[in-house]
């Protein structure tokens, strides 16, 4: 069967439907909107995203990228563009789904470029390279690109601010997905309100940091490029580097973030005379990056769990965050979840190996476990100050027969430091799903 068939089919009978949106509330000046152009081969999905900075003033942005050594053509330029532009002046995105453009060479550059260029070009940006360039899908395959630089043009007539129009972007940046990932939501600062909106596709190669995961998020609000920067840099660790579904790396990951102040208000920047509005608008934007990362999570190909895992009182966040990655990353952890197991021995397992520097960092005789449950019912100690607990076998049973699991990690090293990261289980489907991409 056909890798494609298969997702249709999974699209069909999970429960994807619920996690997509049938309204929302969007930033002012911006449009985009999705269409077929030919890249994927099935002659009807979505395949080319498009994006548009209509206010009358140019736009900041800032972006994360991928640490692969192996950065696709699309991460080489859009990261060359930010960088040279100090995140000034960038105003639109193009997106292809379908092929990643990725260790494609000196062709796979130039592509990328003509897709800026042409973009930027039926926008009427005023600025060369006012435009960020993603793709996802398959490795080492060219882009069809005659196909993509005459969808462009079409693309770009087609674009407006309707829930449809951003329901159709998200779909068109979608590969393994069964559902596309679109988040919108409104917040007030000093008493302006302002909105944020923003999608992702990512159902595999998720972890560490981002893996296959393009998404971007834009907002009405107007802040400095500077501080956007270290706003992103900040909500990204603590959401889209905070999940994993199989910990493979991709070559082709981004998250970008555009603000063009279209709403108005006072200038915010990180500095002490804009603290508060800063603090703020980051706590805003962390907290709407994680609602959308965790949709990738809920997407993980062949999942059937969404697993939260909650470290407390670690040495340091960074500890917190190595030893969280280090059980997500567990195949007999997540395979251990799939079959409803409660073996918390390969939770303590995950723990001892994971790369913390300091002695300090886990102390076996201070370490608890326990299984939260997701309604709200007594959580289920398995060990508590490194000693084993007798665990009620049906209890646990059922607990971990909930969609969603809690799984709560005490270090006891009186660090007081601690983090969220979510992950999903492994079953057989994704062995189906992966062994089968390319068909």
């Amino acid at each position: 069967m056909m890798a494609v068939q298969l997702i249709s089919i999974r699209t069909v009978v999970t429960k994807a439907a619920r996690f997509v949106p049938t309204s929302g509330v969007y930033p002012k000046g911006f449009k985009v909107g999705g269409i077929h152009c030919g890249v994927k081969k099935d002659g009807s999905s979505l395949d080319l995203a498009m994006l548009s900075n209509t206010h009358s003033e140019p736009a900041v942005a800032s972006a994360v990228f991928t640490k692969n050594k192996f950065k696709a053509a699309p991460v080489q330029v859009s990261s060359r563009i930010v960088k040279e532009k100090n995140g000034q002046d960038i105003n639109s995105l193009i997106i292809n789904s379908g092929n990643a453009n990725a260790v494609t060479g000196a062709k796979g550059i130039k592509d990328a470029e003509s897709m800026i260029s042409v973009t930027d070009s039926v926008l009427g940006n005023k600025s060369a390279d006012s435009t960020l360039v993603m793709s996802t899908g398959v490795i080492g395959n060219l882009l069809p690109i005659e196909n993509i630089l005459n969808g462009i043009p079409k693309l770009s007539t087609q674009l407006g601010d309707s829930h449809e129009h951003w329901l159709a972007c998200a779909k068109a940046i979608c590969t393994t997905d069964t559902f596309p990932k679109l988040v919108s939501k409104r917040f007030s600062i000093n008493g302006t309100e302002y909105t944020l909106a923003g999608l992702a596709k990512g159902a595999g190669m998720i972890c560490p940091n981002m893996a296959t995961l393009l998404g971007f998020f834009v907002t009405d609000a107007p802040v400095t490029s500077k501080a956007l920067k270290q706003i992103l840099t900040y909500s990204t660790d603590r959401s889209f580097n905070s999940i994993s579904v199989d910990g493979d790396m991709s070559t082709n990951d981004t998250i970008v973030a555009i603000a063009n102040g279209a709403a108005g208000g006072k200038l915010i920047d990180n500095t002490s005379e804009s603290a508060e509005s800063f603090a703020l608008l980051q706590k805003e934007i962390t907290s709407f990056a994680q609602t959308l990362a965790q949709l990738v999570v809920r997407d993980g190909e062949g999942a059937t769990k969404f697993i939260t895992i909650k470290i407390k009182d670690a040495l340091t966040y960074k500890d917190a965050k190595i030893i969280a990655s280090s059980i997500a990353n567990s195949a007999l952890v997540k395979t251990a979840m799939y079959g409803k197991d409660a073996n918390w021995g390969r939770i303590l397992c995950s723990i001892g190996y994971a790369d913390v520097k300091s002695p300090d960092s886990v102390n076996p005789s201070k370490t608890c476990v326990s299984f939260i449950p997701s309604d709200g019912s007594k959580k289920l100690d398995l060990l508590v100050d490194g000693e084993p607990q007798a665990v009620d076998e049906v209890r646990a049973s059922e607990i971990l027969a909930f969609e969603d699991l809690n799984v709560e990690i005490d270090l006891g090293t009186g660090g007081g430091q601690g983090c969220e990261f979510w992950t999903c289980d492994f079953s057989h489907e994704y062995v189906t799903i992966n062994g089968d991409y390319r068909s």
